[in-house]
Protein backbone atom coordinates (compact mmCIF):
# COMPACT_ATOMS: atom_id res chain seq x y z
CA UNK A 1 0.00 0.00 0.00
CA UNK A 2 2.57 2.44 0.87
CA UNK A 3 4.38 1.68 -2.47
CA UNK A 4 1.27 2.83 -4.03
CA UNK A 5 1.34 5.63 -2.14
CA UNK A 6 4.85 6.41 -3.03
CA UNK A 7 3.90 6.07 -7.09
CA UNK A 8 1.02 8.07 -7.25
CA UNK A 9 3.03 11.24 -5.39
CA UNK A 10 5.59 10.51 -7.93
CA UNK A 11 3.24 10.64 -10.60
CA UNK A 12 1.39 13.64 -9.49
CA UNK A 13 4.65 15.46 -8.84
CA UNK A 14 6.17 14.93 -12.12
CA UNK A 15 2.62 15.73 -14.22
CA UNK A 16 3.13 19.25 -12.09
CA UNK A 17 6.48 19.82 -13.50
CA UNK A 18 5.42 18.99 -17.20
CA UNK A 19 2.50 21.90 -16.87
CA UNK A 20 5.08 23.89 -15.38
CA UNK A 21 7.79 23.61 -17.82
CA UNK A 22 5.01 24.05 -20.51
CA UNK A 23 3.82 27.36 -19.06
CA UNK A 24 7.24 29.25 -18.24
CA UNK A 25 8.13 28.19 -22.14
CA UNK A 26 4.76 29.79 -23.06
CA UNK A 27 4.86 32.32 -20.88
CA UNK A 28 8.81 33.56 -21.65
CA UNK A 29 7.78 33.05 -25.65
CA UNK A 30 4.71 35.65 -25.37
CA UNK A 31 6.77 38.02 -22.96
CA UNK A 32 9.81 37.95 -24.72
CA UNK A 33 8.01 38.32 -28.41
CA UNK A 34 5.84 41.42 -27.02
CA UNK A 35 9.42 43.19 -25.55
CA UNK A 36 10.42 42.87 -29.61
CA UNK A 37 13.94 41.59 -28.94
CA UNK A 38 13.36 37.91 -27.56
CA UNK A 39 16.63 37.33 -29.59
CA UNK A 40 18.27 39.08 -27.28
CA UNK A 41 16.28 38.84 -24.08
CA UNK A 42 15.51 35.30 -23.52
CA UNK A 43 19.24 34.13 -23.63
CA UNK A 44 19.95 37.21 -21.01
CA UNK A 45 17.62 35.80 -18.57
CA UNK A 46 18.28 32.44 -18.94
CA UNK A 47 22.28 33.52 -18.11
CA UNK A 48 21.34 35.49 -15.13
CA UNK A 49 19.28 32.56 -13.33
CA UNK A 50 21.72 29.96 -14.47
CA UNK A 51 24.35 32.05 -12.97
CA UNK A 52 22.45 32.46 -10.33
CA UNK A 53 20.95 28.93 -9.38
CA UNK A 54 24.64 27.70 -10.26
CA UNK A 55 25.92 29.46 -7.33
CA UNK A 56 23.01 28.53 -4.74
CA UNK A 57 23.08 25.32 -5.67
CA UNK A 58 26.90 24.41 -5.50
CA UNK A 59 27.49 26.50 -2.06
CA UNK A 60 23.13 26.21 -0.78
CA UNK A 61 24.48 23.72 2.10
CA UNK A 62 27.08 25.80 3.30
CA UNK A 63 25.21 29.13 3.07
CA UNK A 64 21.98 27.42 5.09
CA UNK A 65 23.68 25.97 7.56
CA UNK A 66 26.04 29.71 8.47
CA UNK A 67 22.64 31.43 8.32
CA UNK A 68 21.14 28.95 10.74
CA UNK A 69 24.20 29.25 13.24
CA UNK A 70 24.54 25.29 13.10
CA UNK A 71 27.59 23.06 14.27
CA UNK A 72 28.72 19.79 13.55
CA UNK A 73 27.60 17.07 15.46
CA UNK A 74 30.05 14.58 17.01
CA UNK A 75 29.37 10.77 18.26
CA UNK A 76 29.70 11.92 21.67
CA UNK A 77 27.35 14.49 21.76
CA UNK A 78 25.15 13.56 19.46
CA UNK A 79 25.57 9.39 19.92
CA UNK A 80 21.96 9.04 19.50
CA UNK A 81 21.01 10.73 16.18
CA UNK A 82 24.33 9.82 14.75
CA UNK A 83 23.27 6.02 15.06
CA UNK A 84 20.01 6.86 13.51
CA UNK A 85 21.66 8.67 10.61
CA UNK A 86 23.66 5.81 10.24
CA UNK A 87 21.01 2.85 10.92
CA UNK A 88 18.91 4.40 8.36
CA UNK A 89 21.33 5.74 5.93
CA UNK A 90 22.72 1.59 5.64
CA UNK A 91 19.25 0.87 5.31
CA UNK A 92 18.47 3.22 2.67
CA UNK A 93 21.72 2.21 0.50
CA UNK A 94 22.87 6.12 0.70
CA UNK A 95 26.11 7.59 1.73
CA UNK A 96 26.30 8.81 5.02
CA UNK A 97 25.67 12.86 5.04
CA UNK A 98 26.58 15.21 7.07
CA UNK A 99 25.26 15.88 10.57
CA UNK A 100 24.79 19.44 11.91
CA UNK A 101 22.82 20.31 15.39
CA UNK A 102 21.18 24.27 15.58
CA UNK A 103 21.26 24.91 19.22
CA UNK A 104 17.45 25.98 19.21
CA UNK A 105 14.64 24.65 21.67
CA UNK A 106 12.20 24.61 18.93
CA UNK A 107 11.96 21.23 17.22
CA UNK A 108 12.88 20.97 13.28
CA UNK A 109 15.14 19.55 10.54
CA UNK A 110 15.68 19.42 7.58
CA UNK A 111 18.08 18.18 4.80
CA UNK A 112 19.79 20.03 2.04
CA UNK A 113 23.26 19.34 -0.66
CA UNK A 114 23.35 19.19 -4.19
CA UNK A 115 23.28 15.25 -4.60
CA UNK A 116 23.65 11.83 -1.61
CA UNK A 117 27.12 12.55 -2.07
CA UNK A 118 27.34 15.89 -0.90
CA UNK A 119 24.20 16.00 1.32
CA UNK A 120 23.85 17.03 4.73
CA UNK A 121 21.13 16.50 7.65
CA UNK A 122 20.54 19.04 10.16
CA UNK A 123 18.31 19.00 13.40
CA UNK A 124 17.64 21.08 16.31
CA UNK A 125 18.54 20.56 20.05
CA UNK A 126 14.79 20.99 20.50
CA UNK A 127 14.08 18.12 18.40
CA UNK A 128 16.66 15.74 20.23
CA UNK A 129 15.12 16.40 23.42
CA UNK A 130 10.87 16.24 22.50
CA UNK A 131 11.41 13.20 20.57
CA UNK A 132 11.78 9.68 21.49
CA UNK A 133 13.74 7.01 19.03
CA UNK A 134 10.70 5.82 16.95
CA UNK A 135 9.90 9.51 16.12
CA UNK A 136 13.57 10.77 15.46
CA UNK A 137 13.89 8.04 13.04
CA UNK A 138 10.84 8.93 11.24
CA UNK A 139 11.99 12.48 10.82
CA UNK A 140 15.45 11.02 9.69
CA UNK A 141 13.86 8.79 7.29
CA UNK A 142 11.92 11.87 5.92
CA UNK A 143 14.42 13.89 5.20
CA UNK A 144 17.13 10.87 3.95
CA UNK A 145 14.00 10.38 1.44
CA UNK A 146 14.68 14.02 0.09
CA UNK A 147 18.29 12.95 -0.36
CA UNK A 148 17.09 9.91 -1.98
CA UNK A 149 14.77 11.42 -4.41
CA UNK A 150 16.82 14.39 -5.46
CA UNK A 151 14.26 16.91 -4.25
CA UNK A 152 17.04 19.86 -4.48
CA UNK A 153 17.73 19.13 -7.71
CA UNK A 154 14.32 19.31 -8.67
CA UNK A 155 13.57 22.23 -6.80
CA UNK A 156 16.10 23.77 -8.11
CA UNK A 157 15.69 23.32 -12.02
CA UNK A 158 11.93 24.65 -10.94
CA UNK A 159 13.64 27.97 -9.05
CA UNK A 160 15.57 28.41 -12.25
CA UNK A 161 12.51 28.63 -14.82
CA UNK A 162 10.72 30.88 -11.91
CA UNK A 163 13.50 33.15 -11.16
CA UNK A 164 13.99 33.23 -15.50
CA UNK A 165 10.38 33.57 -15.76
CA UNK A 166 10.03 36.70 -12.97
CA UNK A 167 13.45 38.04 -14.28
CA UNK A 168 12.39 38.68 -17.81
CA UNK A 169 8.80 39.95 -16.58
CA UNK A 170 10.13 42.60 -14.37
CA UNK A 171 12.23 43.15 -17.34
CA UNK A 172 9.58 43.72 -19.94
CA UNK A 173 7.28 45.74 -17.52
CA UNK A 174 10.37 48.21 -16.89
CA UNK A 175 11.05 48.42 -20.79
CA UNK A 176 7.30 49.67 -20.92
CA UNK A 177 7.67 51.86 -17.31
CA UNK A 178 10.75 53.75 -18.99
CA UNK A 179 9.35 53.73 -21.94
CA UNK A 180 11.90 51.73 -24.42
CA UNK A 181 8.78 49.13 -24.69
CA UNK A 182 6.83 51.64 -26.06
CA UNK A 183 9.43 53.00 -28.76
CA UNK A 184 10.16 49.55 -29.87
CA UNK A 185 6.18 48.54 -30.08
CA UNK A 186 5.68 51.83 -32.10
CA UNK A 187 8.60 51.01 -34.51
CA UNK A 188 7.62 47.44 -34.90
CA UNK A 189 3.45 49.16 -35.32
CA UNK A 190 5.08 51.50 -37.82
CA UNK A 191 6.88 48.38 -40.09
CA UNK A 192 4.01 46.31 -39.89
CA UNK A 193 2.17 49.66 -42.21
CA UNK A 194 4.95 50.05 -44.44
CA UNK A 195 4.95 46.45 -45.03
CA UNK A 196 0.68 46.11 -45.30
CA UNK A 197 0.61 44.43 -41.87
CA UNK A 198 -1.83 45.86 -39.19
CA UNK A 199 -0.96 47.35 -36.50
CA UNK A 200 -3.95 45.66 -34.39
CA UNK A 201 -2.28 42.95 -33.87
CA UNK A 202 0.93 44.14 -32.60
CA UNK A 203 -1.14 45.83 -30.26
CA UNK A 204 -3.33 42.95 -29.04
CA UNK A 205 0.08 41.11 -28.82
CA UNK A 206 1.45 43.72 -26.23
CA UNK A 207 -1.54 43.60 -24.19
CA UNK A 208 -1.30 39.85 -24.01
CA UNK A 209 2.35 39.87 -23.07
CA UNK A 210 1.91 42.74 -20.04
CA UNK A 211 -1.16 40.59 -18.76
CA UNK A 212 1.60 37.79 -18.63
CA UNK A 213 3.96 39.71 -17.17
CA UNK A 214 1.96 40.30 -14.89
CA UNK A 215 0.33 37.44 -14.56
CA UNK A 216 2.96 34.71 -15.21
CA UNK A 217 5.16 35.23 -11.97
CA UNK A 218 2.27 34.62 -9.33
CA UNK A 219 1.06 31.94 -11.51
CA UNK A 220 4.68 29.97 -11.74
CA UNK A 221 4.92 30.73 -7.79
CA UNK A 222 1.86 29.08 -6.97
CA UNK A 223 2.77 25.87 -9.09
CA UNK A 224 6.38 25.73 -7.49
CA UNK A 225 4.91 25.63 -4.09
CA UNK A 226 2.37 22.45 -5.19
CA UNK A 227 5.91 21.26 -6.56
CA UNK A 228 7.14 21.21 -3.01
CA UNK A 229 4.24 20.17 -1.38
CA UNK A 230 4.00 17.22 -3.76
CA UNK A 231 7.43 16.34 -2.52
CA UNK A 232 6.79 16.87 1.36
CA UNK A 233 3.79 14.38 1.11
CA UNK A 234 6.30 12.08 -1.10
CA UNK A 235 9.16 12.19 1.55
CA UNK A 236 6.66 11.40 4.23
CA UNK A 237 5.73 8.28 2.32
CA UNK A 238 9.44 7.35 1.20
CA UNK A 239 10.28 8.09 4.69
CA UNK A 240 7.43 5.61 6.08
CA UNK A 241 8.54 2.64 3.74
CA UNK A 242 12.37 3.29 5.26
CA UNK A 243 11.19 2.95 8.58
CA UNK A 244 8.38 0.69 8.21
CA UNK A 245 6.96 2.33 11.20
CA UNK A 246 4.41 5.24 9.96
CA UNK A 247 2.84 6.02 13.17
CA UNK A 248 6.73 7.23 14.11
CA UNK A 249 6.47 10.20 11.73
CA UNK A 250 3.18 10.82 12.37
CA UNK A 251 3.81 11.28 16.30
CA UNK A 252 6.64 13.28 15.71
CA UNK A 253 4.71 16.04 13.23
CA UNK A 254 1.74 16.11 15.56
CA UNK A 255 4.50 17.16 18.34
CA UNK A 256 5.96 19.88 15.92
CA UNK A 257 2.73 20.71 14.51
CA UNK A 258 1.80 21.35 18.50
CA UNK A 259 4.71 22.98 19.59
CA UNK A 260 4.75 26.96 19.46
CA UNK A 261 7.97 27.95 20.14
CA UNK A 262 9.36 30.01 16.66
CA UNK A 263 12.49 28.72 15.47
CA UNK A 264 14.78 32.08 15.51
CA UNK A 265 17.60 30.49 12.74
CA UNK A 266 14.68 30.30 10.23
CA UNK A 267 13.65 33.04 7.84
CA UNK A 268 11.57 33.20 4.41
CA UNK A 269 14.81 32.14 2.88
CA UNK A 270 15.29 28.80 4.53
CA UNK A 271 11.77 28.02 5.87
CA UNK A 272 10.94 25.48 3.03
CA UNK A 273 13.59 23.36 3.88
CA UNK A 274 12.39 22.27 7.29
CA UNK A 275 10.07 19.50 7.45
CA UNK A 276 7.36 21.97 8.93
CA UNK A 277 7.44 25.49 8.48
CA UNK A 278 9.39 27.05 11.30
CA UNK A 279 7.57 30.65 10.64
CA UNK A 280 3.74 31.01 12.24
CA UNK A 281 1.34 29.75 10.32
CA UNK A 282 -2.05 31.52 9.57
CA UNK A 283 -5.45 30.13 8.32
CA UNK A 284 -7.38 30.81 5.37
CA UNK A 285 -7.09 30.16 2.07
CA UNK A 286 -4.29 32.89 0.61
CA UNK A 287 -2.01 31.63 3.30
CA UNK A 288 -2.59 27.91 2.16
CA UNK A 289 -1.82 28.68 -1.36
CA UNK A 290 1.39 30.37 -0.86
CA UNK A 291 2.60 28.15 2.00
CA UNK A 292 5.72 26.00 1.45
CA UNK A 293 4.08 22.94 3.15
CA UNK A 294 1.04 21.24 3.01
CA UNK A 295 -1.49 21.40 5.98
CA UNK A 296 0.36 19.15 9.10
CA UNK A 297 -2.93 17.42 9.67
CA UNK A 298 -3.26 16.08 6.05
CA UNK A 299 0.15 14.51 6.64
CA UNK A 300 -0.78 12.95 9.68
CA UNK A 301 -4.06 11.82 8.03
CA UNK A 302 -2.10 10.09 5.45
CA UNK A 303 0.71 8.63 7.42
CA UNK A 304 -2.23 6.91 9.60
CA UNK A 305 -3.58 5.43 6.65
CA UNK A 306 -0.67 3.72 5.51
Amino acid sequence: MIRNIIQANKTKSWLIVFFFMVFVIIAMYIISSAMGYREIALPFALLVSFLGTFFSYYYSDKIVLGMSGARPATHEEDRMLDNVVEGLCLAAGLPKPKIYVIEDSAPNAFATGRNPQNAVVCVTTGLLEKLNRSELEGVIAHELSHIKNYDTLLMTVTAVMLGTLTLLSEWFMRSLWWGGGRGRYSSRSDDRRQEGGSSSGAAIFLVIGIVFAILAPIVAQLIHLAISRRREFLADASGALLTRYPKGLADALKKLSADTEPLEAANKATAHLYIVNPLIEHGGLVNKLFSTHPPTEERIAALEKM
